[in-house]
């Protein structure tokens, strides 16, 4: 294997907005997200945004006398 090749590998943190910190390893220093496994819908159970866009899509309908 050659020598000198390979990206240094460092203890870093993802940092997500809702303020989880993750410990991982890394080539980059600080890693930061917009959404982690403890804030995102599919894995909180918490919908509430999806529920809302089927409002819309029916308002829609209304508005241009779509059928359904």
């Amino acid at each position: 294997m050659k020598t000198g090749i390979h990206p240094k590998v460092v203890k870093t943190t993802i940092t997500c907005s809702c303020g989880e910190k993750i410990p991982v390893q890394s080539t980059k220093e600080d890693l930061k997200v917009e959404i982690c496994s403890c804030c995102h819908p599919f894995y909180t159970g918490n919908r509430g945004r999806v529920a809302s866009t089927a409002g819309r899509v029916e308002k829609f309908k209304k508005k241009y006398g779509l059928a359904e």
